[in-house]
C-alpha cells in the first residue's frame, strides 16, 4: 500500500501572485516579439479560464504551433530570463513558508501546474520542489514540433497525472494534500484527502463555501 504522504501546489495565482501565463505575453510584447493583439488573444482566454469555460487543449495546441521548429534550449534560456526578472519577484511569501512547513513535516513535494515546463521548472527549483507534473510540449530533434503531450496538466488532466506520479513514487493521494486557486483544478481538489483554496476565483470560492474548505490568502 502507498505510505507516503504529498503537498502538491498549484503555480499560477497559489505559489505565484499572478497568471504567469498573461506576465508572459506582456513580457513578450515589451521586448517586441509579439503583437498587442495577441496579447488581447491571451487575456480573453484567461477570462474563459477565471470563467472555467476555456477549451484548454485548443489553446495548448495553438500555443503549441507558434513555437514549431524553434530550439528548445535556447526557449528554455530566454523563459530562465523572464522568470528571474517578472515571475521570481511575485513568489507569495506564504507560499515559502507553506513549502518549508510541509517539508519539515516529511510531505512530498511537487508543483502541478498547467504552465510549462519553462516556467514551472524554475519554480521548483527556486522552492527546492522536486517533482514537477505540467503541460509538456512535444520535442523532436531538439526542436518543439507544434504539439502538446497529453494529457494535458489540466482539469481531470491533472488527475491522471497525479495518479501516475503518485504509483511511481509510492505516494497516498487519499493522504495528501493539493493547493489551488482555480475551479478548473475542482477534479483534483475533490481527488485528493485534504483540499487547500488559496486566493480563490469566484466559482471555486463558492464550491469552497458550499464544501466546508477552509479559503486562504496569500
Amino acid at each position: 500500500m502507498p505510505s507516503a504522504r504529498a503537498a502538491i501546489f498549484d503555480m499560477d495565482k497559489t505559489l505565484v501572485r499572478a497568471n504567469t501565463g498573461i506576465r508572459y505575453a506582456q513580457w513578450r510584447v515589451r521586448e517586441k516579439k509579439m503583437k498587442a493583439r495577441e496579447l488581447a488573444r491571451v487575456l480573453g482566454w484567461s477570462v474563459q479560464y477565471t470563467l472555467g469555460v476555456v477549451d484548454a487543449e485548443a489553446v495548448s495546441r495553438f500555443a503549441a504551433r507558434t513555437l514549431t521548429g524553434i530550439d528548445e534550449q535556447a526557449f528554455a534560456e530566454e523563459c530562465l530570463g523572464w522568470f528571474r526578472a517578472d515571475v521570481l519577484p511575485l513568489v507569495a511569501e506564504r507560499a515559502r513558508a507553506e513549502v518549508e512547513k510541509k517539508r519539515r513535516e516529511g510531505f512530498v513535494l511537487a508543483i502541478l501546474s498547467g504552465s510549462s515546463p519553462y516556467a514551472a521548472e524554475p519554480l521548483g527549483k527556486e522552492l527546492d520542489i522536486p517533482h514537477v507534473l505540467c503541460t509538456r510540449l512535444a520535442v523532436s530533434e531538439g526542436r518543439f514540433t507544434g504539439d502538446v503531450v497529453l494529457p494535458l496538466a489540466f482539469g481531470r488532466g491533472k488527475v491522471e497525472l497525479a495518479n501516475v506520479w503518485a504509483k511511481d513514487h509510492d505516494i497516498d493521494l487519499a493522504k495528501s494534500i493539493f493547493y489551488s486557486d482555480s475551479i478548473s483544478d475542482l477534479p483534483m481538489l475533490e481527488h485528493v484527502g485534504e483540499a487547500r483554496v488559496i486566493n480563490p476565483d469566484p466559482r471555486l470560492s463558492w464550491q469552497a463555501r458550499r464544501r466546508g474548505w477552509p479559503v486562504e490568502r496569500w
